[in-house]
């Protein structure tokens, strides 16, 4: 299935879901790493960048603070994790790949 980079979809159950939605919250999963290079921030400072894109003080911020609520949260909860501990290394195949 496509995915469009403004406005990613996950199919579960027959029903297409968004990023504010909950999914497959599953770290291990390789969908999350797909969805962290195709998905864009949907608001904010950052509005229209790919995920994997914001600079981690930014998503050190929303550590701070405190995620969004839903997939979006995750997600970003996600990225800072990978950013955090050097490994965005794993996403440069898949980013790769995807152009």
């Amino acid at each position: 299935a496509t995915r469009s980079c403004g406005n990613p979809k996950q199919r579960r159950n027959g029903k297409t879901m968004g990023i504010d939605e909950p999914g497959d919250n599953n770290i291990s999963s390789p969908l999350i790493l797909e969805e962290l290079v195709t998905a864009r921030m949907p608001y904010g400072k950052y509005k229209g960048r790919i995920l994997c894109d914001l600079p981690e003080p930014y998503l050190a911020w929303f550590h701070q603070k405190s995620f969004p609520a839903g997939r979006l949260g995750f997600l970003l909860s996600s990225l800072y994790e990978i950013k955090h501990n050097g490994l965005e290394y794993l996403l440069k195949p898949i980013r790769k790949n995807r152009r």
